[in-house]
């Protein structure tokens, strides 16, 4: 009796804690679905939203102006991200993330309410900067913020896989908006679609909002930190200067190794659907399609990718995958040069090779690598300061590289580069975080 009490209460205990995780990974994972909706149907319907918000007179410097939204709200991802980091360090991860989620909600869905450039002329491009300016600078916080609030909640041998969901709900988003995009496509006429059925999908955004604050809501502040801060006596006073001053090292080594993933994942889920279309004539139906077959296929394997870095750590993963964006990209690119339905399918099974080795491991490094007095403060540092910025300019940069270029391998070129200097920082200066101490400095001296 006495040695089945104690199995039975340890077997409570643990699937109590099953319960907490998968509810910490919901809630966690709810703003990053919204930001990333927002995002992959913005540049999904890029087009159609430069003809409502800029001069029809030039096709492609309109669709390139709508791009160059997305890369100046990404800009300024850093300010908010500094802003909302000292705060999650100061008063707690979830206070921060119950406020992201509900001001990206109502941002977006405000999208959908403006006047178009026909009805109010210069001031419509102008407010819809202003309002993804905002966005981006709560969404500065809200990823990191969020893979904080998971890997802090998460068992130590397993932040890897359950990280994995936090990286999954970012696809779900863009899948969410690929196939919204899709549907608006096929529903609505183009005219219908020009004038106002593209503001469906954004005013549908706001019941995501409510949902994801409640569940927030509900949850508590991460073990984590409340052990860090325990009584109040190690709160950082100033916790971007003291991530600044002690986690440096970090910040370069991660913004190194990550801006490969953000030019492979924006050229992919926002660029290349585009460039499917537009250059090699598949329908638009069709193109935003093959991406989301794309991206519906790496979802269900990247909790394996999570399973398998938390055996083998980091750092092999992340290696596999550069190496796989310099010798597989290209490959990918000369299959969808056939310009079939079914080579741009293919070109994008290739191209989630690199993603699968990628996408989840640099998610949960941008937590592991930071202590836990100043992880809100210095992956928000980190992340936006390499990431966001390049996710946001990627598009912009793409497009312009095969306009001047009259080529994809140009963009190949472009991830090459950010590729190799992603080797150099990880197999020279990266250590490995799989099984740290998440209270602890990797890299002090």
């Amino acid at each position: 009796m006495s040695t089945v009490a104690p199995t039975a209460a340890a077997s409570a205990e643990a699937t109590g804690r099953r319960k907490v995780i998968r509810r910490v990974i919901l809630a966690g994972s709810i703003g990053n679905f919204v930001e990333q909706f927002d995002y992959g149907l913005y540049g999904y319907m890029a087009p159609v939203l430069a003809a409502s918000f800029f001069p029809a007179s030039d096709h492609t410097a309109s669709v390139l102006s709508a791009y160059a939204v997305i890369a100046i709200a990404c800009l300024v991802r850093p300010l908010g991200g500094t802003l909302l980091g000292r705060w999650g360090d100061r008063l707690g991860r979830k206070k921060v993330l119950l406020w992201t989620v509900l001001f990206m909600g109502v941002s977006t869905a405000a999208i959908g309410v403006l006047p178009t450039y026909g009805q109010i002329g210069l001031a419509a491009p102008l407010i819809l900067l202003v309002l993804r300016v905002l966005q981006g600078m709560v969404a500065g916080g809200e990823y990191v913020g969020a893979v904080a609030f998971v890997v802090e909640w998460a068992e130590p041998r397993r932040r890897g896989f359950y990280t994995s969901f936090a990286s999954n709900s970012c696809f779900f988003g863009i899948l969410a908006g690929a196939g919204t995009a899709a549907l608006m496509s096929a529903l609505f006429s183009d005219a219908a679609l020009h004038s106002w059925g593209w503001r469906i999908p954004f005013l549908a955004v706001l019941p995501l909002c409510a949902i994801g604050v409640w569940l927030r809501s509900r949850l508590d502040e991460t073990p984590e930190f409340v052990a860090a801060t325990e009584h109040g006596t190690n709160v950082v006073e100033a916790p971007l200067r003291e991530a600044l001053r002690s986690q440096w090292r970090p910040i370069l080594v991660f913004c190194g190794a990550s801006i490969m993933l953000a030019i492979l994942s924006y050229a992919w889920v926002t660029f290349y659907p585009e460039y499917l279309s537009e250059t090699l004539h598949l329908s638009k139906s069709a193109a935003w399609l093959s991406n989301a077959i794309s991206v519906a296929v790496l979802i269900p394997l990247l909790p394996l990718a999570g399973a398998i870095s938390d055996r083998i750590g980091r750092k092999p993963m992340l290696v596999t995958g550069a190496v796989c964006c310099i010798v597989l990209v290209p490959l990918a690119f000369r299959v969808g040069q056939a310009g079939t339905f079914g080579a741009a399918v293919a070109s994008q099974l290739i191209y989630l090779v690199p993603e699968f080795f990628l996408t989840g491991i640099v998610t949960v490094c941008a937590a592991e690598m930071f202590a836990t007095r100043t992880r809100f403060s210095a992956s928000s540092i980190a992340y936006n300061c390499s990431f966001s910025i390049f996710m946001g300019i990627t598009p912009f940069v793409a497009t312009l590289l095969v306009a001047e270029f009259g080529t994809i391998y140009a963009v190949w070129a472009y991830l090459a580069a950010a590729a190799v200097l992603a080797l150099v920082v990880i197999t020279v200066f990266m250590k490995e975080t799989y099984r740290s101490d998440l209270s602890a400095d990797k890299y002090a001296r």
